[in-house]
């Protein structure tokens, strides 16, 4: 494309959209139609300038005079309700429901390595001295010690708090992170995994694996299975940068990107419900087949809601990405 010869060509129609986008007064109807039509044009000369001969400055220029045109085109809209309802009753089940060859392998493959490191680190006393003095272990493993206050140790509201902080944080690393192809994701869950392991050797070796899975199940079902979801959405979109498909790769990374973001909003809530069971029913005194049967209702409640209500809005096309109506305008891509 000669980029001199298309700037002379269209420059004109640029200028007339932008002098009916500054009109103070009411636009007549046939200026409407000529806004809409010069708003359609400009939108392809965009894309066509991107795509063949990106110049910085004219792409910036046109991108601010298409924005500025879609919004007089289609009003500015605000959030409501219903957009909250729909969300949560399809778009982030749907998502979710579309990443689960993602983070269902994830998820049985993190648990097989927390198991074997916690085998690993059980029957190996070698193993256990290296990771801190035998009186510091006592103090951690026995009756009343610091795995079991651990959880009793700050008021429940507080640890709560702070423990839903720290694993939201924890699952927007995994989505945000996942564009470097998956690696930091990787980083991040094998230190979720291993801090599991070590409880679990820890605790086996002084024959108090009960005590701790009594702890753990609880909360630990849909915290961990909140972590998974978000990490398996992570290295989904590390794979998106290398293979995008039949998409070009920005569209690609936009669609998935979104989606992820989306992700993040709804793994929040959940881990709001993990961490208010951690702060307040995991230390309780209800009997352990008590907590961890509020633990497993917690966990097949999430798997019903993502895989039918997810699986219902997935097969009605929807994917968690924004409307349709709101995404940036793209040219087909060639096979």
């Amino acid at each position: 494309m000669d980029l001199d010869v298309f700037v002379s060509a269209h420059r004109a129609e640029w200028d007339r959209l932008d002098a009916l986008l500054r009109r103070q007064r009411r636009l007549t109807g046939a200026e409407a139609d000529e806004l809409v039509a010069l708003y359609q044009r400009t939108a392809t000369h965009l894309s066509l300038i991107q795509s063949s001969a990106p110049d910085p400055q004219l792409t910036g220029r046109l991108s601010q005079l298409v924005a500025r045109a879609r919004s007089a085109v289609t009003g500015t809209r605000h959030a409501s309700w219903r957009d909250v309802t729909r969300f949560l009753t399809h778009g982030f089940p749907a998502a979710v429901y579309r990443s689960r060859h993602w983070w269902v392998p994830t998820a049985l493959l993190s648990t097989l390595i927390a198991t074997l490191l916690g085998w690993w680190i059980g029957t190996h006393p070698e193993v256990q001295s290296s990771i801190a003095a035998p009186s510091e272990l006592r103090d951690l493993t026995r009756p009343g010690g610091q795995y079991e206050t651990y959880y009793s140790s700050h008021p429940a509201a507080s640890f709560a708090a702070q423990v839903w902080t720290n694993n939201a944080q924890a699952a927007a690393m995994c989505l945000v992170l996942g564009v470097f192809l998956g690696i930091p994701v990787l980083w991040i869950l094998f230190q979720n995994m291993l801090n599991l392991g070590v409880g679990i050797g820890l605790m086996s070796s002084a024959g108090r694996l009960d005590t701790f899975l009594g702890l753990v199940l609880p909360h630990g079902l849909l915290e961990l299975t909140a972590v998974f979801v978000a990490a398996g959405t992570g290295l989904r979109l590390g794979w998106t940068v290398i293979d995008p498909g039949p998409r070009s790769r920005r569209t690609a990374l936009a669609e998935e990107g979104r989606a992820a973001l989306g992700m993040a909003i709804g793994l929040a809530l959940i881990l709001f419900v993990s961490g208010a069971i951690e702060g307040f029913v995991t230390p309780s005194g209800l009997p352990t087949w008590a907590r961890i049967g509020i633990g497993i209702a917690a966990e097949l409640a999430f798997l019903a809601y993502v895989y039918v209500l997810g699986g219902r809005a997935a097969r009605a096309g929807d994917t968690g990405d924004v409307d349709e109506s709101e995404r940036s305008a793209t040219l087909p891509t060639a096979v």
